[in-house]
């Protein structure tokens, strides 16, 4: 009862020292000191003075707020995950209090969802995920479409411009294709209560005109 009572500030210590000790090799790495690192996080809009990343890379600092590991990510042009989990520099930690030391690299793909966990629900993110592929899917067609279109035009015979026209048909084909089924992925999302992310302009006519998100207002007596 007693061991398992020391794990949990044994973690918490292992997560810190993780933060710290990537914090100061990417600082060391950008040839920056404290100071300037403290300046930078100003600039970002949350202060944190030299004097608290300096205890914190020597391990006298106590607590490390989230913010904070947002803030100096960004200020070490870096990723929060890859302060909590440094890949390549820390052979193994632990993801939670009680559980077994694991690679690094197992860590991070958990931790980001790009290895799945049985049981979690990773929300709406997969959803998200594929619709960034079928925009990059729609995009892409629309390009070569517009591509096959001036071959077309530009071609110098018979057999140039129908092959230029088949292949023009095709990727139309695919770009119709993705749009309807972002159109409906879209529709699910907003029956789920959720804000489809921004189209490019290039795929304006993927949401119809009746499709714009509701808004509501409370109703007053």
């Amino acid at each position: 009862m007693d061991d398992d009572a020391d794990d949990f500030p044994e973690w918490v210590d292992r997560v810190q020292t993780n933060v710290a000790g990537e914090v100061r090799r990417r600082r060391k790495e950008m040839g920056w000191s404290a100071q300037e690192l403290a300046d930078r996080c100003e600039q970002l809009g949350h202060p944190i003075p030299r004097n608290v990343i300096a205890n914190m890379e020597s391990g006298r600092r106590a607590g490390l707020p989230l913010v904070d590991v947002l803030v100096l990510a960004a200020a070490l042009e870096t990723y929060p995950a890859c302060l909590i989990f440094p890949v390549g520099y820390v052979d193994q930690t632990q993801e939670l209090p009680f559980e077994r030391l694991v690679p690094t690299w197992d860590a991070l793909r958990r931790f980001t969802g790009e290895q799945e966990v049985f049981g979690r629900d990773a929300g709406l993110v997969p959803d998200f995920e594929i619709h960034a592929s079928l925009v990059g899917t729609a995009l892409a067609a629309l390009d070569e479409e517009e591509q096959a279109r001036f071959a077309a035009r530009t071609a110098t015979s018979r057999a140039q411009q129908d092959e230029a026209e088949r292949k023009r048909t095709e990727y139309a084909d695919r770009a119709v294709s993705a749009k309807y089924k972002l159109r409906y992925l879209r529709r699910d999302l907003l029956d789920d209560g959720a804000i489809p992310p921004d189209l490019p302009p290039a795929l304006h006519d993927v949401d119809p005109p009746d499709w714009a998100h509701e808004t509501t207002t409370e109703e007053r007596p």
